[in-house]
């Protein structure tokens, strides 16, 4: 039988009494008695040893009492108790915790008291002090307070001064170094060592290259190292002129550490150095230093062994950091185009970037937070002191505003006038039948902007065969690429180009018949949408790819592998252009704010052109013979938002390496950087019969550079940098035109050509009515379509059916950037068209309102998030201006109205895109999951809500293999109260309101795992999205209810969610792991957070879309 474990009983109850006797005898004070007092705590120490290992936190207890006895501390009692908890408490596997216990019990206390009492023995004992440092080395880091604690108690200056004193012993001057290592991540303390000279010690023991005392070095590299976080002692280290010592020593260990033994101590050196250049002083020393020269050689040489890597990566990052900040090569950074307004809001975005005088918004951001003065918190510098949940602090937290409105805000005699966009709900059929229930959008007169297309001709003389562009005077249409569809006047247009053409011999290619596969593309038809479409340049050129159209390729786009250290590769490419600046050309090529002649064509560099609808790039700059700069244009009436790009290259060599690099990219981060490629369109290939976007691109990353945000384009914060993509890639085809975009373009022209398209595919059966909603900013006009099913007959019962179908709303496009939303638009477009008898159930079940595209003019202008009025669209939902955001204003107007008349949508859908996560997924709004993730204390009353809001995305989960229910939150954050999705909510009362984001790179499970989107996933998801809808409407049903109830019954799917982890629906980090090599391109010491509007939460982008301070970018 097990016997109880009672055996520590009695020796525990023996040295309480024991205790008790030493605590009489020290109040006492009967100095008599010191061998008495000797004798008991030797007793006491036998009990303690004898105890085992399963009453330590008692031994630490009586430990700690014993300490407290000061009369007591004599012979070799104190050497004892410190070898026993340094032996049994220290230095054991597992000791983690019993140092915790160690230092809850006052133990750090006592050794820093001891420390002090110690100092006052003359001279002072070097056993008992190296036994107390080495003790405080392993148990400072455990208390937070260690420093405060040190400082307040007057160790610290105990410490220091046996530091000076011994400088040449060794064995005591390790743990003494190892302590004000830990001292030092006080800020305090760390000012207060400098100013007592302890930067000079630590100069003084560290030095060039030799074998001996390596430990002792490696562990005062890392002292110093610690002390120079202080920025001021960064900027003391400048003032004295070490940093050209550590670069000497740096150099002087790399080329004598041959065998590479003694890495760590090469890392501590650059350690050092990265504190010293987060101030401005410490950089500028670094370079008239020649730091970046002598980095970036040693680096190279570096790169053949993988083990010195981390030296590698912390010699980038310093180097980094170093690089001179430079402006954009603009002259603003301000649109190239800017659109009037109607009226300007005094405290608008549009008043305040217009209203600074000339230059400001462009002038290099020079201050240097490091520099301010040193605010002396008693903080030390560890992780753990930040709130960890800080990530949640954008959660909605009064539950007032996370309920419903009760009452309406707009009287319903405003809203009245809406009803001409419901006819269906009045309709009664009987003088109807014969009527067509579609207004063309297409207007009969000829438009404003006249248009010009690209003509291509066969070189055959001489053999070759490549493409040349030719521009027409308009309106000459297609010319000869539209010679075998057009036939007459357009084949004659294309013989009067042959005749001019020099030499008079040349051969029309032809348009690819892509008429079975694209049964919505018409190139002809696409040409006459263009006329009708209006933009602020007032583009007068059709990009090929919109005229040939897209046919998916039927191979699989596999997420792209990266190369190991291809990220600092590139950067290192960068470094180059400081070291080498003559190697420099520096030759632009294409300038959009030369409006009058943009292309300079020399005949030796690529020729580039972004004027087409939906097109964006500003500027062109030759770097290398085959390396060019891209800067992105920003936002009309904007002066950022850089993502969105489409512009045309040719003048190509074949085989060449060409690396192209967008360097006024503003996100933090990117799928860039987690397999995502550039799309480019090949017209060879086109022409060939494969008109298709194709993935392409290698050595792809996405990394911080050294052109500096002004604080007026980044929000107000200073220090913030740009980013750079960069991707390169080899050309196939000579003399071919090749077009590279984000993602796949859909244009505003090309939605209003698949509107006409869809026309077509209408039947009898199929309802469907196209309205003009109102007309934008820029004179485009914004469609509303309705679509259901016609009524079986004219009864009363089937009309009657028609016109209490339950309501579907659906928008798309508010992010002009976001092109695979109207991918997915489209594919539920054309599966509410279809003929399939699930199609036809669909539209029997609601009737849809959709609004394809929210933003056509920022479509149109290549915009990547906003509209002419400068602003996010998505942000206007709660207030919108009639006359700023017209399209908000009309479409939340339609369903005030429906909300008015008792009719609000069952599900309302607002599709996006997602830049930095992958799969498919939704945002939908909970009270109580968003009550959930907070502190807020609530009553079950109020927490009551139908969880019907999580049926859709779990039907959807379970027959979409895009769609992830992993990636799904429902919380509702403060950033986001004025987005479509809580509006809705919390306006119109619709309990299923959503934003549907699609992944820009791929999918990370399912059936697509590890490929990226395509155009067929994307239209698959949109006609998956339907026969959701579809199942929706079953699974409520009465007689479908009890065989699919376990999708009703989601609430053991929160409770499991709730418990098992407590931020799953809230997704604001970036569900990407990171790469082997890091490190951390920020200019400062902490990283600032990133406030781009994608990052500021789930619903639109967040990476960590909230960026943590010391938030890392990889280097692979």
């Amino acid at each position: 039988p097990r016997q109880p474990k009672t055996c520590f009983v009695p020796s525990n109850s023996r040295v309480l009494m024991l205790l008790g006797q030493l605590e009489r005898l020290n109040r006492e004070a009967m100095l008599a008695d010191a061998e008495i007092g000797r004798q008991i705590t030797a007793k006491i120490l036998h009990l303690i040893q004898t105890q085992g290992e399963k009453s330590t936190k008692h031994i630490l207890g009586y430990t700690m009492t014993i300490y407290l006895l000061e009369p007591f501390w004599k012979g070799q009692w104190e050497n004892n108790s410190l070898h026993y908890v340094n032996d049994r408490c220290v230095c054991v596997p597992g000791g983690g915790r019993r140092v915790g216990v160690f230092v809850s019990k006052g133990g750090t206390g006592i050794l820093l008291q001891l420390v002090l009492s110690g100092s006052k023995e003359s001279p002072p004992s070097e056993e008992l002090m190296l036994q107390l440092h080495s003790l405080l080395a392993k148990v400072g880091p455990k208390d937070r307070k260690f420093g405060v604690k040190a400082r307040l108690n007057g160790a610290l200056n105990v410490t220091v001064n046996l530091l000076k004193q011994n400088l040449q012993n060794h064995k005591l001057l390790l743990p003494c170094l190892q302590v004000l290592r830990v001292y030092s991540s006080n800020s305090v303390n760390a000012v207060s060592l400098g100013k007592n000279g302890v930067l000079e010690l630590m100069f003084k023991i560290i030095g060039p290259y030799s074998k001996k005392n390596t430990s002792l070095l490696k562990v005062s590299l890392d002292t110093l190292g610690a002390l120079l976080k202080s920025k001021t002692n960064a900027r003391r280290a400048v003032d004295r002129a070490h940093v050209p010592v550590l670069l000497y020593i740096y150099q002087d260990w790399h080329r004598n550490d041959t065998r590479h033994r003694h890495m760590l101590i090469r890392k501590g050196v650059l350690g050092c150095l990265k504190n010293i250049t987060n101030i401005k002083l410490g950089r500028k020393a670094f370079i008239d230093a020649d730091g970046m020269r002598i980095l970036y050689n040693t680096s190279t040489e570096c790169l053949p062994v993988r083990t010195l890597d981390p030296l590698i990566n912390t010699s980038s990052l310093i180097m980094r950091k170093c690089f001179p900040k430079n402006r954009l090569p603009l002259p603003t950074i301000k649109s190239v185009f800017h659109h009037q307004l109607p009226h300007v809001p005094a405290g608008g975005p549009v008043a305040q970037l217009y209203n600074q005088p000339l230059g400001v918004d462009d002038v290099v951001d020079e201050s240097d937070d490091n520099d301010d003065v040193e605010t002396e918190n008693d903080t030390e510098n560890e992780e753990e002191d930040k709130d960890h949940h800080a990530r949640n602090d954008d959660i909605e937290t009064d539950i007032n505003k996370l309920r419903p409105k009760e009452t309406h805000s707009r009287p319903f005699e405003e809203l009245k006038i809406y009803e001409r966009f419901f006819l269906e709900l009045s309709e009664d059929f009987q003088v109807m039948q014969d009527r067509h229930p579609f207004v063309s959008l297409v207007e009969s007169s000829t438009s404003k902007n006249l248009i010009n297309i690209v003509t291509f001709h066969f070189k055959t003389r001489g053999g070759g065969g490549g493409v040349n562009r030719h521009y027409r005077q308009p309106p000459l249409l297609a010319g000869g690429v539209a010679a075998q569809q057009g036939g007459g006047a357009e084949e004659t247009l294309a013989e009067e180009w042959a005749e001019e053409e020099e030499g008079g011999e040349g051969a029309v290619l032809e348009v690819p018949d892509t008429a079975l596969l694209l049964p919505l593309h018409d190139p002809d038809l696409y040409v006459e949408m263009v006329k009708s479409t209006r933009s602020v340049p007032q583009y007068s050129e059709v990009a090929y790819p919109d005229y040939f159209g897209h046919v998916a390729p039927t191979f699989r786009e596999h997420i792209l592998e990266r190369v190991y250290g291809v990220q600092r590769t590139k950067i290192f490419q960068d470094i180059e252009r400081l070291i080498h600046p003559n190697d420099i050309l520096d030759k632009v090529v294409y300038d959009l704010d030369i409006q009058s002649c943009p292309v300079i064509d020399d005949g030796e560099s690529l020729k580039f052109n972004s004027q087409f609808e939906s097109g964006n790039l500003r500027k062109a700059i030759q770097a290398r013979k085959f390396e060019y700069d891209l800067v992105l244009n920003s936002d009309i009436n904007s002066n950022h938002y850089h993502q969105w790009f489409y512009f045309e290259v040719s003048g190509m060599r074949v085989g060449a390496p060409y690396r192209f690099n967008i360097i006024n990219c503003e996100k933090s981060n990117s799928q860039f950087n987690y397999g995502m490629q550039v799309l480019m369109y090949s017209v060879q290939e086109a022409i060939s019969g494969r008109p298709r976007w194709v993935r392409t691109g290698t050595d792809i990353c996405y990394y911080k550079n050294h052109f500096s945000r002004s604080s007026i384009a980044a929000g107000g914060q200073k220090g913030k940098s740009y980013y750079t993509m960069t991707f390169s890639m080899t050309f196939n085809h000579k003399d071919d035109v090749c077009y590279f975009a984000y993602h796949y373009p859909y244009t505003y022209s090309t939605l209003k050509m698949h509107l006409q398209k869809l026309e077509a595919l209408r039947t009898p059966q199929i309802y469907m009515r196209q309205d003009i909603l109102c007309e934008t900013l820029g004179g485009n006009s914004c469609p509303l379509l309705t679509i259901t099913a016609m009524p079986e007959s004219t009864s009363n019962d089937q009309i009657c059916q028609f016109r209490n179908r339950p309501l579907v709303f659906l928008s798309s496009r508010v992010h002009p950037g976001e092109t695979n939303a109207s991918w997915v638009m489209k594919g539920t477009l054309e599966f509410l068209m279809g003929s399939s008898p699930l199609a036809h159930s669909l539209r029997e079940a609601y009737i849809f309102k959709i609004v394809p595209m929210l933003n056509p003019d920022g479509v149109v202008n290549g915009n990547h998030r906003c509209s002419l009025s400068g602003e996010d669209l998505n942000r206007q939902w709660q207030s919108p201006s009639p006359e700023l955001h017209p399209t908000i204003y009309h479409t939340k107007s339609l369903l005030q109205y429906l909300a008015a008349i008792q009719r609000a949508p069952l599900v309302f859908c607002d599709y996006h895109g997602h830049s930095r996560k992958k799969n498919v997924f939704m945002y939908g709004c909970s009270l109580k999951e968003t009550v959930w993730q907070t502190n807020i204390s609530a009553t079950s009353c109020e927490l009551h809500e139908d969880l019907g809001y999580r049926t859709l995305p779990k039907i959807l989960s379970q027959m979409a293999p895009a769609f992830s229910m992993a990636s799904c939150s429902f919380v509702v954050e403060r950033s986001k109260e004025a987005t479509a999705r809580v509006v809705v909510w919390r306006e119109i009362g619709v309990q299923r309101s959503y934003t549907m984001e699609s992944t820009l790179c791929g999918c990370d499970q399912g059936k697509y795992k590890g490929l990226q989107i395509g155009t067929r996933e994307l239209e698959e998801m949109g006609a998956q999205f339907c026969v959701a809808l579809l199942r929706l409407k079953r699974l409520t049903s009465p007689l479908e209810l009890r065989n699919h109830a376990h999708l009703l019954d989601v609430e053991s799917d929160l409770i499991e969610t709730r418990f098992t982890s407590p931020v799953l629906t809230y997704v604001l980090e970036d569900e990407e792991h990171s790469f082997m090599e890091e490190v951390d391109y920020s200019a400062e010491s902490g990283d600032e957070p990133d406030n781009d509007p994608d990052a500021a939460d789930p619903h639109d982008n967040r990476l960590s879309d909230s960026e943590s301070n010391n938030h890392r970018d990889s280097l692979t």
